[in-house]
């Protein structure tokens, strides 16, 4: 096998390993986030997102700890698929 097929193949395990690491995170990351979002009880603190009084601070904390989870494993998911496009297109 040439180096070239050799690089191809590293660059697919590595993405292998990217994207295992994504769908590996994805229920912890999707769990924290909505433990975080709850309301607080016992020694869990939460943002209470549900409640309709809260600043517009906390709304906007909200908003961005809804939107972190599918966003993090999407960025994670582009970085394995770039990476085997990359060596496949590129070499």
């Amino acid at each position: 096998m040439n180096s070239k097929g050799q690089v191809i193949i590293y660059a697919i395990m590595i993405a292998a390993v990217v994207i295992l690491l994504a769908f590996a995170l994805a229920p912890a990351l999707t769990e924290s986030s909505t433990i975080s979002m709850n309301g607080t009880s016992g020694d869990t603190l939460g943002l209470d997102c549900s409640n309709s009084s809260i600043s517009s601070y906390d709304r906007a904390t909200c908003y961005v700890q809804d939107l972190f989870a599918p966003y993090f494993i999407g960025v994670l998911l582009f970085i394995g698929g770039g990476a085997v496009l990359a060596r496949i297109v590129f070499d």
